[in-house]
């Protein structure tokens, strides 16, 4: 009875996944398309494409009874099938409208996938109804383009120039733009500097009648037709063509159990080489040799086989790049900004457990780049730049870690109105100039927002504290850089997987505790005279400034002697940065780790357990949860000092 629901649940999982490429398909090609839509003919290879990913996702969702999507990439399909035989154009109406059913299509899946409301396509239908009725060309003479060359059709440049006479007179850029718009359709629109340097403004825009435009003459405007063959052409960029099978898709749980068994054989050449250290004396010398050559030939052979399988569990940071266009494209549409956005390291690879995780922040990032980075092309030009501000996402690798950067070249953050905000909406926020960790610890305060309502591309208050604690429950580490000015750029740098890692044994009493090194920011070693009690809570003085400190026996309620020497690790930085204490740190060790999921068990400050080559079982410190629950004694001490 269970081989069928197991074989409908891998089924599923096939649908779900191949779905996924075919939309990825169709946002990069959509991207092309848009690009060439002004063309005197549009790049066939595109639209073929784009025909087959809607085609193929219609077939597929029929198989799983999806109807919703099947009905949505049918009415795709069909539209794209008018386009590619002539017997419709591409007008903006029509391109907007494919993509707005892309996204409704990508949520109708999602929604399936995660069993939960799917949404309605009816508004999408209908669009499809009013654009396919509206953009009829069955009376063209064959042969015609696919792109609109009648006059009243035909892409128009129109020219405001603002002077101080029309400001007076309340003509503004906004007052003309708001005329197009109401009118025609704005394709884009760029400032620029004419040669006594003054500002003026061109619009490219479709479907206003030349009538309209003259009696705007007065107002600024000036206006010229464009013949599509005058419209400058895009760089051609290739179709992708399916490349040969040599593909195979593996279930991701298959994996995970297979790093297990790695991991086993981890904690098994640990057993071996303890006991190996324990007979190193009764073994005769030439035999100790042959014995010390196997073991070592062991762990090469084990340390390619673990790095082997975790080559498997990599994939390419592509998978959540490939997804920022889109965005990066709507909210600069809405916004009224101009937004080119540059991908670097896509082929850069990392756990496939990391890459869904780290979807939500990159995405969070990357549009706080567009609403409150990026300047509009106004503010742009007056301060000296380019009217199109640049966002660059890039991905590398950095020895056992991988660095997502998102940066921007925009306004920068402005710390002075950063305090000032923070401490009208009662936060807690150190007195004096912020520095840029200072800066990231308050933006990533819970409650803590520039806005006064939330819109797409921001949320309400919990955006920034969501993104840091998820990549530091990630094992990794955010920071940021700003320049006023000139722009702001986060970087995460996140292990590049966590199911093996190193880690430093410490010693509590008579308990021992692993702590991800990768978390770790230094060690010292002090003096116990060197903690200072202040308002219940201990610090010492690091490198001139106070460090809150947490004895870990305190902590978890450990039994341990007096000490006069006492080691503290540092974890977190800047604001955010604590000190714990432990009695003593005996080296560094690979270890296993095994989560703790249960909630019997689940304790505040300890994220997983693991085993060592002595068969002791010890417990694997929760150091990002245990930054978070700190983080307000380093408040209260800053404040207190």
């Amino acid at each position: 009875m269970d081989e069928p629901r197991d074989f409908i649940a891998s089924f599923m999982d096939d649908y779900f996944a191949e779905s996924e490429e075919h939309l990825a398909t169709a946002r990069q090609h959509l991207l092309l398309l848009e690009a060439a839509m002004h063309d005197d003919e549009l790049p066939t290879a595109i639209v073929d494409e784009l025909f087959r990913s809607f085609h193929s996702l219609k077939g597929i969702s029929a198989m799983v009874e999806l109807r919703e999507a099947e009905q949505l990439a049918h009415e795709m399909e069909s539209c794209l099938a008018r386009i590619r035989e002539r017997r419709s154009v591409l007008t903006p109406p029509v391109f907007e409208t494919l993509v707005s059913a892309t996204n409704v299509l990508e949520q109708v899946i999602v929604g399936r996938r995660e069993g939960s409301a799917i949404p309605s396509i009816d508004q999408a239908l209908a669009q499809f109804a009013t654009v396919g009725a509206s953009s009829s060309s069955r009376d063209q003479p064959p042969g015609t383009s696919t792109v609109q060359t009648h006059a009243a059709h035909s892409p128009i440049r129109v020219t405001f120039t603002p002077t101080a006479d029309l400001v007076a007179r309340g003509v503004r850029v906004d007052t003309i733009r708001t005329r197009l718009s109401d009118t025609g359709h704005i394709e884009r629109v760029a400032p620029r500097i004419t040669k006594d340097g003054g500002i003026t403004f061109e619009f490219l825009v479709t479907g206003i009648p030349d009538d309209t435009l003259r009696s705007w003459r007065d107002d600024g405007v000036t206006f010229e037709v464009i013949e599509p063959a005058a419209v400058p052409r895009p760089v051609e960029i290739p179709a992708t063509t399916p490349g040969p099978a040599n593909y195979v898709r593996v279930d991701l749980g298959r994996l995970d159990d297979l790093m297990r068994f790695v991991s086993d054989l981890v904690v098994s050449r640990a057993r071996l080489e303890d006991t190996l250290l324990r007979v190193e004396s009764y073994v005769p010398a030439a035999i100790w040799r042959t014995l010390e050559e196997h073991t070592e030939s062991i762990e090469r052979q084990l340390g390619d086989l673990r790095e082997g399988v975790m080559r498997v569990r990599l994939v390419p940071v592509s998978e959540i790049f490939r997804r920022m266009p889109f965005v990066v494209r709507d909210l600069a549409r809405d916004a009224g900004k101009q937004v080119q956005l540059e991908l670097v390291g896509q082929s850069t690879e990392i756990d496939k457990f990391l890459i869904e995780r780290m979807m939500d922040p990159v995405l969070h990032l990357v549009r706080n780049a567009v609403s409150h980075g990026i300047e509009s092309p106004e503010e742009r030009i007056t301060a000296g730049k380019r009217p199109d501000g640049t966002i660059r996402l890039a991905a590398s690798t950095v020895g056992e870690s991988v660095v997502i950067e998102v940066s921007d070249d925009g306004r920068g953050i402005d710390a002075d109105a950063i305090s000032r905000r923070a401490r009208e909406a009662g936060l807690d926020v150190p007195h004096g100039e912020l520095h840029a960790q200072a800066l990231l610890d308050v933006i990533s305060l819970p409650g803590f927002s520039t806005r006064d309502e939330a819109d797409r591309a921001s949320g309400r208050g919990i955006g920034m504290s969501v993104v840091r604690d998820s990549i530091q429950e990630l094992g990794g580490s955010l920071s940021v850089v700003t320049t006023a000015g000139a722009g702001t750029t986060f970087r995460a740098v996140l292990p590049l997987t966590l199911a093996i890692t190193d880690a430093l044994i410490v010693h509590v009493g008579s308990r021992t505790f692993a702590v991800p090194q990768s978390a770790i920011q230094e060690v010292a070693d002090i003096d116990s005279s060197a903690v200072r009690a202040i308002e219940h809570n201990e610090l010492v003085v690091h490198r001139g400034m106070p460090l809150p400190v947490v004895r870990l026996a305190q902590l978890f309620g450990i039994d341990s002697l007096e000490r006069q020497r006492l080691h503290v690790i540092i974890v977190g930085s800047g604001l955010g940065a604590v000190g714990i204490l432990v009695d003593r740190i005996s080296g560094q060790r690979e270890i296993v780790v095994k989560a703790l999921h249960d909630p019997l068990v689940t304790v505040t400050g300890i994220s997983g357990a693991s085993e060592l080559g002595d068969g002791q079982l010890v417990l694997i410190l929760d150091v990002a949860g245990l930054t978070r629950t700190l983080r307000h004694r380093g408040t209260a001490i800053r404040a207190a000092v």
